[in-house]
């Protein structure tokens, strides 16, 4: 496929193809696909496309929930799918296709694309409420123009400026007071993921397409807040239910387009989430101190959580079927012995249920970019689905109907596992002098490609003599194979090739008479082959190939007697009167990387039992006690490893300018570095979560859970800002009414912005939350990788979220109470102002 192709189309055009070709086949003759590439991207395509339609449905179910308020809910509703499909036109204007990354960046960004419509409708919800408390004043939609009649009979038109209570401000005001902070916060989010970016070779080439259309949806999304939310809202708001008849079918008319307009009191949501917060909310602020110590220590316990997992450069992406790469142990393998080595091989993979078809090759293909021997085996096995792998009972195996088995084995899976089936597979091809290495066939040409190591982890020998380099390699593979979680280890035998010989002496050639070129050209006929004529049958051409018979070269002797005609017609006389025939050893082939001879040691092991960063630790202190290096002989790792390494360091570099990035914004928000700073307490925060989910779920650390951990700095950050402003707002609204005097009104102060507006923070969490989860309850093909990118995220919202509502009270209080006295609340509960519930919200 030549590069910048579409795989889907390309595969479409081939079978296009072969469908045309089928009836100029003679008869018989059927083309059978070994392999297929279009079945993995279906799959792909689909487990990704059904998760984007889950968590549209259940996000907006959590947004009805939580406004309590079907002509509210709609707008952010609404929201959701006209952001995605409309990120798609720049995508394809950029040449991104709709693949497994995109659609991911996608699928992790759904909850985040309603925060914005979220927060403006909330706020209008509470506008309209309080004007209606208010007793509707200036209750009219637009201006009316008032035409009266003239002396002269004609009309003179006034036009009568809406009051300032008036339905259509109300809503307009709501809608302006939160425009600019929706906008920026959503902005955060988006120049967050912007580091992405940075990433190179596999992991950017992979990622990439990922950061384009999570950031593009976003983008959308944001414009879509301050253009398309707000003129929905504007345009379809009503306030006067319906009265037209039948009344039953007026009153489900004005229950759909008009609602029911609580108070945050009253409001059930609202209200259960009170009762829930109040409470520890007042006991954090009493012990501020306390509280700051102990998410402090919190943050302490959970270090060496981290420390604990393991890491690895890539998840692993099921691809539905296996690469099997044997190699020979010792060199110069016949044809005859590689292929009875296929063909074993072959019928014992058929032998398992799992199994659908298997395709072996052994040597080299027509092409210069596939140099393997016969000793270097590779057999693609396609498996069979998953719902036909052998049953491994559970809990419900017995009892459960199948509809119901669908269900609980998103949860408790009751087939064998991939890693299950490749050490029964393993253990089968235990074959004498052939060591094993599996992988799967995208996997294991991108590895090679990349690192030239097909296993997951491989050890380049470098130095300057090749007999040299194997003895190393042979070394290093004795030390490796003694550890227990070592699946097969093979050190290549770079110099034990065999080659024949022909030692041509000069002195004799000449006195026959004959030249180099001579001895050679029979050498290469008689052994080699030679094509001598070439045969016409209609328009087909055959070459006519020449050489002695098995039993004139089967050996050495019999080489040594090939006759060699002499010039002129004199006779003939045995290759032995003229060269010396032997058998040698030799460099079969020859690697150089920078500027030193290579030789390769492959290791594979079981990835689900042990991950790459402890295998190699542990690796490194085997080959270090039981190797000794001669000078200038160097070790390197690499493979997953060597990737591993490379995106440590970009991400030395990623983490912290990502950092920033979110400290900058937020400086330019809040205009306090002390703000800003509080609102970046929710990165340790939220990576308490993120790493205890990591760790009960037994997942490594690698690249994907990395961009995770990217995407989730910029939800902490709106999260905080949200937290910080209702603070500010209620701090500000009650020390401009003269309600602030003692610690106890701060208290209160306090209390009502943190408790009264809890809902729009719990529901743009809720709605981040809740919109993950689908991806982390999925097992179709890809969902390994996607669950990596998930996890931190929904790991971390929770304890971010949770120890903002307790932390953030605790850090306000200490630093606003310099500025009023000690002393209990002067006003009662919450200050007595019951206008603070008008309080807006970003």
């Amino acid at each position: 496929m030549r590069q910048g192709e579409n795989a889907q189309h390309v595969i479409d055009r081939v079978k296009t193809k072969l469908e045309e070709l089928k009836p100029s086949l003679p008869e018989g003759v059927e083309v059978v696909t070994t392999y297929d590439r279009s079945d993995l991207i279906g799959r792909a395509i689909s487990t990704v496309t059904d998760k984007l339609i889950e968590e549209m449905i259940i996000v907006s179910l959590i947004i009805l929930l939580f406004l309590w308020h079907i002509p509210s809910a709609i707008v952010p509703i609404l929201t959701i799918p006209i952001s995605v499909v409309l990120a798609f036109i720049p995508m394809y204007l950029m040449g991104l296709n709709a693949n497994l990354m995109s659609l991911a960046g996608m699928a992790i960004s759904i909850g985040v694309l309603v925060d914005g419509a979220i927060v403006e409708v909330e706020n209008a919800y509470n506008r309209i409420y309080l004007w209606q408390a208010g007793g509707k004043k200036g209750d009219f939609h637009e201006a009316r123009e008032d035409r009266r009649a003239l002396p002269d009979g004609t009309q003179r038109g006034r036009l009568e400026e809406p009051s300032q209570g008036s339905f259509h401000k109300v809503r307009l005001d709501a809608l302006m007071e939160v425009g600019p902070s929706v906008f920026f916060s959503l902005l955060v989010i988006a120049v967050a993921f912007m580091p992405v970016f940075t990433l190179v070779d596999q992991e950017g080439r992979l990622f990439k397409p990922l950061a384009y259309s999570k950031n593009l949806a976003m983008a959308i999304a944001a414009l879509l807040a301050i253009t398309l939310d707000p003129a929905m809202r504007m345009l379809f708001a009503r306030i006067e239910p319906f009265r037209f008849r039948p009344r039953p079918l007026a009153w489900l008319a004005s229950q759909l387009a008009v609602g029911k307009y609580y108070s945050e009191e009253r409001h059930p949501i609202s209200h259960l989430l009170h009762r829930i917060y109040e409470g520890p909310c007042r006991f954090v602020v009493r012990h501020a101190k306390l509280t700051v110590i102990a998410s402090l220590v919190v943050v302490a316990l959970t270090l060496p959580v981290y420390f604990k997992l393991g890491s690895e450069f890539m998840p692993p992406l099921r691809e539905g079927s296996l690469l099997y790469m044997p190699s020979a142990v010792q060199p110069g393998m016949s044809v005859a012995e590689a292929q009875k080595a296929l063909q074993v091989q072959d019928k014992i993979l058929m032998s398992f249920p799992e199994i659908d078809r298997v395709f072996g090759k052994a040597g080299r293909a027509g092409t210069s970019t596939d140099p393997a021997p016969f000793t270097m085996m590779e057999t693609t096995i396609l498996l069979k689905p998953e719902l036909q792998w052998r049953e491994k009972p559970r809990w419900y195996s017995s009892w459960a109907p199948n509809w119901l088995k669908r269900v609980l084995r998103t949860a408790w899976r009751d087939r064998i596992t991939e890693e299950e089936l490749i050490s029964e597979l393993d253990a089968a091809l235990r074959l004498p002098g052939i060591s094993n290495a599996w992988t799967m066939p995208i996997k294991g040409r991108l590895d090679m490609l990349s690192t030239g190591i097909r296993t997951p982890i491989g050890i380049k020998v470098s130095g300057a003599d090749l007999s040299v380099i194997q003895k190393i390699g042979l070394e290093v593979e004795s030390a490796i194979q003694k550890m227990p979680e070592t699946r097969s280890v093979f050190a290549e035998r770079v110099a034990g090739g065999y080659f024949l010989d022909f030692v041509l002496d000069r002195d004799k050639l000449a006195r026959y008479g004959l030249s180099v070129d001579d001895a050679n050209m029979m050498v290469m006929t008689a052994v080699g082959g030679d094509n001598q004529t070439t045969t016409i049958e209609g328009r087909q051409r055959y070459g006519v190939n020449v050489r002695y018979a098995r039993d004139f070269r089967d050996d050495v002797d019999a080489l040594s007697r090939v006759l060699l005609p002499l010039p002129g017609g004199q006779g003939q006389i045995p290759m032995a009167e003229i060269a010396e025939v032997k058998l040698v050893e030799g460099p079969s082939m020859i690697r150089d990387e920078n500027g030193l001879l290579t030789g390769y040691v492959y290791v594979d092991f079981d990835t689900s039992k042990i991950d790459v960063g402890r295998y190699v630790e542990r690796a490194k202190q085997a080959v270090a006690s039981g190797v000794r290096l001669p000078t200038g002989y160097a070790l390197s790792w690499s493979g997953q490893y060597e990737n591993m390494l490379r995106v440590k360091e970009r991400l030395k570099i990623i983490l912290p300018l990502t950092l920033v990035l979110i400290f900058g914004l937020l400086y330019l928000n809040t205009r306090s570095s002390f703000k800003a700073g509080v609102v970046m307490l929710a990165v340790p925060f939220s990576a308490v979560g993120a790493i205890w989910l990591l760790y009960v779920l037994g997942y490594n650390v690698s690249i994907a859970v990395w961009v995770g951990m990217i995407a989730l700095m910029g939800l902490d950050a709106e999260t905080g800002v949200f937290m910080l402003l209702f603070l500010d707002l209620s701090h500000d609204e009650a020390k401009a009414r003269g309600r602030l005097r003692t610690t106890g009104d701060l208290v209160e102060a306090i209390i009502h912005g943190a408790v009264k507006r809890v809902r729009p923070k719990a529901m743009t969490v809720c709605a981040a939350f809740i919109g993950l989860l689908p991806i982390m309850w999925s097992t179709g093909t890809g969902a390994d990788l996607m669950k990596r990118v998930a996890a931190p995220m929904v790991g971390g919202l929770v304890t971010s979220f949770v120890m903002e509502l307790l932390v953030y009270p605790a850090i306000y209080f200490l630093w606003r109470r310099k500025e009023v006295a000690e002393g209990p609340a002067t006003l009662g509960p919450h200050g007595g102002n019951a206008e603070l519930s008008a309080v807006v919200s970003p």
